[in-house]
């Protein structure tokens, strides 16, 4: 128990370094790319570009990170390793390309992605994925996977990942809060000498509403500490065995801040009083509310994170992991927003 407290400790204090290093670096205008790949070559010699970008990097961090935390939740409690990845798998499958989807559909673009509405939807899949894999374990005579325990493990992975994520958007300037100088004075006051400020003409908020350097209500960051202190929370009830409180925790904490965060949000969400994502978090409150009476505390021992982190320590595990950082990287890393232009050339005194 004191080991697992003090891997909880850790990791706060690993990502109080994080926040207080990514929260003034990262709106600056040198945290956007960090590669141009060229691609076709224009006929006065120069190429023009794909840009990579941090917020692929940051997003891929960030579901790499929730998928080996998930891992690590379930195998201290002895869950099957074939199984954990059975479940992410299935789990990532459906999520990630509606992350896509759901953008289109409820803001209508289409180069866009929408984290938090593809973790909605795996909410909301995740019970039917869990009884799905246990009918087919049942059938093959394998231990089933504990429901409760698959749902905790999976809401405090999600709110480490959603936390994680908020750092793409840092560095892209999307998902930007309202400006300073339109607020209420006392959240003039509150933030003034903690606001965000985005600078360069290619961040989010500089194109799409023309707020380049201007004072805006720091809500990524705020976003970043609400989703990793409910999933610290999370994991100390899920240490101390309390299952059903872990997830309907994180659930809680993450999707109620998500439905009043964004009276403080700029960015476009859609039409309508209450903006869809809205609605989907009100939802998945209620219904993760819901699943909590349905939910037994099995007597399953005490977790062991230590033995969680082992699990990870095999060649398989970890090249699937690097795997699946490459792969979500290329799908939300390349820039569909903006190109550039290249110059490739020799220098000729070091020849």
């Amino acid at each position: 128990m004191a080991d697992n407290d003090s891997l909880a400790a850790l990791l706060v204090v690993l990502y109080a370094v994080l926040f207080w290093w990514a929260f003034r670096a990262l709106p600056r205008e040198g945290w956007q790319f960090l590669a141009s790949v060229p691609r076709v070559k224009l006929s006065d010699g120069r190429w023009t570009g794909t840009n990579l970008t941090y917020y692929g990097a940051f997003t891929a961090s960030a579901v790499v990170l929730a998928v080996a935390l998930a891992i690590v939740l379930l195998a201290s409690v002895a869950v099957p390793l074939e199984n954990s990845v059975v479940l992410a798998v299935l789990v990532l499958g459906l999520c990630v390309p509606a992350a896509k989807i759901l953008a289109r559909l409820i803001e209508g673009k289409a180069n866009t992605f929408t984290i938090g509405g593809a973790s909605m939807l795996g909410l909301f899949l995740a019970p039917w994925i869990v009884a799905t894999m246990n009918a087919m374990l049942g059938m093959a005579g394998k231990a089933e996977l504990p429901l409760t325990v698959a749902l905790a493990a999976l809401s405090i992975a999600y709110a480490f990942g959603e936390g994680t994520g908020r750092l793409a958007c840092l560095s892209f300037g999307c998902c930007y809060g309202v400006p300073l100088q339109g607020c209420h004075p006392w959240l003039s006051t509150l933030f003034g000498h903690h606001s965000v400020a985005f600078v360069g003409r290619t961040k989010k908020a500089a194109y799409e509403s023309g707020l380049e350097a201007v004072p805006l209500v720091p809500i990524q960051a705020m976003t970043a500490a609400v989703s990793v202190g409910s999933g610290v929370i999370g994991l100390w009830l899920f240490a101390h065995g309390h299952m059903v409180a872990a997830f309907v925790t994180t659930v809680v904490i993450t999707q109620l801040w998500r439905v009043g965060s964004e009276c403080l949000r700029a960015d476009y969400r859609g039409g309508g009083t209450l903006s869809w994502y809205q609605i989907l978090a009100l939802a998945g409150t209620l219904y993760a509310v819901t699943l909590a009476f349905w939910l037994n505390e099995l007597p399953i021992g005490h977790p062991d994170l230590m033995r969680g982190i082992h699990s990870l320590w095999q060649p398989g595990v970890l090249l699937s992991l690097h795997a699946l950082w490459i792969g979500m990287f290329l799908f939300t890393g390349r820039s569909r927003v903006t190109m550039s232009t290249l110059s490739l050339f020799v220098v000729k005194d070091r020849i």
